[in-house]
């Protein structure tokens, strides 16, 4: 319930961005696919643009257009991420969670994270 009040604060300032930081990080599972469905419905409504920083790969495949995969490159000497892959999701929202064309994506993000796909 939270959650979705602070959701509401947000929105009530009619903002032309709206930037979320783990939003549902703290929820479990089934209401965080519910909260997900909740935010794609206000966009769909209100037409503001979200930025959403998450460390959810399937999160970010159901919510995103475009996927910026941040890291460390090898061997680099600088401090702090870098970013390392720009991903364009494909379709439209919503999106088939069970989807192959997903199930892809979610190999090539799990791989650039340096996450074995077995």
């Amino acid at each position: 319930m939270a959650q979705r009040a602070s959701l509401a604060r947000a929105l009530a300032r009619r903002p032309g961005v709206l930037l979320l930081d783990e939003p549902f990080g703290a929820l479990d599972a089934l209401t965080r696919l519910k909260m997900q469905d909740l935010l794609l419905d206000i966009h769909a409504q209100t037409g503001t643009t979200v930025l959403l920083v998450t460390h959810d790969v399937d999160e970010s495949l159901q919510l995103a257009d475009r996927i910026l995969l941040l890291g460390k490159d090898d061997g680099a000497a600088a401090e702090g991420a870098t970013a390392k892959r720009l991903l364009t999701v494909p379709g439209r929202r919503p999106r088939d969670r069970a989807s192959a064309d997903l199930a892809e994506l979610k190999s090539q993000l799990y791989a650039g994270l340096g996450v074995d796909a077995h």
